[in-house]
């Protein structure tokens, strides 16, 4: 449920800022070819961040634990878990995977899996939630049990597309460190904010959360409190 006034506010702060979404996408593009492989990990049940790239890659695979709910002409889809894809190696040139980091038990199997599937010099891009990020301390601290009904509540998503938030590679140090255990270099770190989404159902609050998104945003200083990590991770050519 939206409250109007956040709308208003929305609206009137953050009308025209680029969603972190759209600069994720950019990102993807940046390393993608016509010529190329391009997968999408945790693509979810109708793969709808993929199905933008159609056109702009000459195979698109996308990859998900849950079942698919429709037919993706010109997409390949597999239903397995990230850490055991079961594809040959070497065969993608990008990876991308939007907000599903956050929710990895153990990254560097999955990152040592992208190693693995990528040719050399092929690059992961994700995009995850911040550990400092208020909103993301505060899921760490509810018990994942009740993230289906407050998250149903606070932004409008069905329950059974909540899943389970791990937070163990939502830091610059520990993409770091499982980035290094997989073979894999940063490439590219950055802070994202957008408006405070959370806060959409009652304007007080999210006035109160765009005068904190402001702050941070304003003062470079404070940009590791944003509220998303943008990261491209290489596969080494050598």
């Amino acid at each position: 449920m939206t409250s109007p006034l956040a709308e208003r506010l929305r609206q009137k702060y953050f009308g025209r800022d680029e969603h972190p979404y759209r600069t994720f996408e950019r990102e993807v593009r940046s390393h993608l070819t016509t010529s190329q492989t391009l997968l999408d990990a945790g693509c979810g049940r109708t793969a709808p961040v993929l199905q933008g790239f159609r056109g702009q890659a000459a195979r698109l695979i996308g990859i998900d634990e849950v079942e698919f709910t429709t037919d993706l002409p010109g997409i390949e889809t597999f239903n397995a878990n990230l850490a055991r894809t079961g594809l040959p190696d070497g065969c993608v040139d990008v990876i991308m995977a939007r907000s599903v980091v956050e929710h990895l038990d153990d990254p560097t199997r999955v990152f040592s899996e992208f190693h693995r599937i990528l040719r050399p010099g092929g690059v992961v891009v994700f995009l995850t939630a911040n550990l400092w990020d208020y909103a993301s301390l505060v899921a760490a601290a509810v018990p994942n049990r009740l993230h289906p009904w407050i998250v149903s509540r606070t932004e409008g998503r069905k329950e059974f597309d909540v899943f389970p938030t791990r937070y163990r590679a939502n830091t610059r140090a520990a993409i770091g460190r499982h980035a290094s255990a997989s073979g894999l270099s940063i490439q590219k770190l950055e802070y994202l904010g957008q408006y405070p989404s959370y806060l959409m159902f009652n304007g007080p609050l999210f006035l109160l959360g765009t005068a904190y998104e402001k702050l941070i945003s304003r003062f470079s200083s404070l940009h590791w409190l944003r509220g998303w990590i943008l990261c491209s991770l290489k596969k080494p050519i050598g």
